[in-house]
């Protein structure tokens, strides 16, 4: 099966989820359905990597991350645990994160964390009618336990999104004033978005995004690059080659650049849903948040909703750095399952199977 007969569920951090939504808006695609996670930051690899010397820790002896109630909780071979406080990993989270006012993944189908939740479950929010269908069939097979969330609970969520915009809110002040607009916050009509679009490439994008910072490592403009001449390092994408003077999709589909209207992450604090609830996978799954991705995984397969999920594993002679791949494969996706808290281009997964 070609790439373009496939349905593909892609999971993803909610400024990929932007990419994901620009593409499925404008272009003919295999992203069937997008599974939003909650995401307050994402972390440096090299960076991280350099600071967990300070604990004597190494990348290969970890066997899992957790972050939870404003600490990084990190589970060793050994078992034993190392708890790190939050704010003293600023220092090497992302600088791209310091502009991202999306909490929830406001333009996923289905969006999963765990904030709000009580233990073993997970929060869900449903986005769409069907997204709802695929939830509530899939309580009504057994796939999940489900209850409500109570109004404090929600308040949790709110007051964690709030919080994230409030912040990034400063930072993106602060960054304008020192360097370029944030174009994805801009406040311009679709049509404007269109002409500006239009008139813009790859050294746009760079003047624009890469260079002040603000690339998120998607890798949307190195997969849809029709010449392929963008390539993506550990740092951020390089073109090699002369662009078309007619090709203007890598800055198009970047999250970072214009968004359209009906994108925007402005409305509610969670965005636009039509429920939110809290789920526990019924299978016996080891997995973070309830096992819900990994199940909920399962079902898309089982009843051919999907036919691959792009899932982010880490890679076996590079402890906990991530890649991402498409699978079928419920072995391979129980394998990738849980946090990584490093960013890596998902949407190379889609050029390259």
């Amino acid at each position: 099966m070609s790439i373009s007969d496939e349905k593909v569920a892609i999971i993803s951090t909610p400024c990929q989820i932007q990419a994901a939504a620009k593409i499925q808006k404008f272009l003919d695609t295999p992203i069937k359905l997008k599974i939003g996670l909650f995401c307050m930051e994402n972390f440096s690899y090299s960076y991280f990597k350099e600071h967990l010397k300070k604990y004597n820790i190494d990348y290969d002896s970890i066997k899992k991350f957790r972050i939870e109630k404003g600490h990084a909780f990190i589970t060793l071979d050994d078992d034993s645990i190392t708890k790190i406080p939050l704010g003293e990993l600023k220092s090497v989270v992302r600088k791209n994160c310091h502009i991202c006012m999306d909490l929830t993944s406001q333009n996923a189908d289905i969006s999963v964390g765990s904030i709000g939740s009580d233990d073993n479950y997970s929060t869900v929010i449903i986005r769409n009618l069907d997204a709802q269908h695929i939830i509530d069939d899939a309580i009504k097979q057994n796939y999940f336990t489900s209850k409500p969330l109570t109004q404090k609970q929600i308040g949790i969520l709110n007051k964690l999104s709030q919080k994230k915009k409030h912040d990034n809110q400063e930072n993106i002040e602060d960054h304008e004033l020192r360097s370029k607009p944030v174009l994805y916050t801009r406040e311009i009509s679709d049509n404007e978005i269109l002409s500006q679009n239009m008139e813009s490439n790859f050294t746009d994008l760079k003047d624009n995004v890469i260079d002040v910072g603000a690339c998120v490592l998607c890798g949307a403009c190195e997969y849809l690059c029709p010449d392929n001449l963008i390539i993506i390092d550990d740092t951020k994408p390089r073109k090699q080659g002369k662009c078309r003077d007619d090709c203007h999709m890598c800055f198009t589909f970047c999250p970072r650049t214009y968004t359209p209207e009906d994108l925007k992450v402005d409305c509610d604090d969670m965005g636009n849903y039509l429920n939110i609830m809290t789920l526990k996978s019924n299978d016996n799954y080891i997995t973070q948040d309830g096992g819900v991705i990994t199940t909920l995984i399962k079902y898309l397969l089982d009843h051919d909703i999907i036919t691959k999920a792009m899932v982010v594993d880490k890679k076996d002679d590079n402890a906990w750095k991530p890649y991402a791949k498409l699978t079928d494969d419920m072995d391979e996706i129980i394998k990738s399952a849980g946090s990584k808290y490093s960013v890596c281009p998902v949407f190379k997964a889609l050029g390259e199977d």
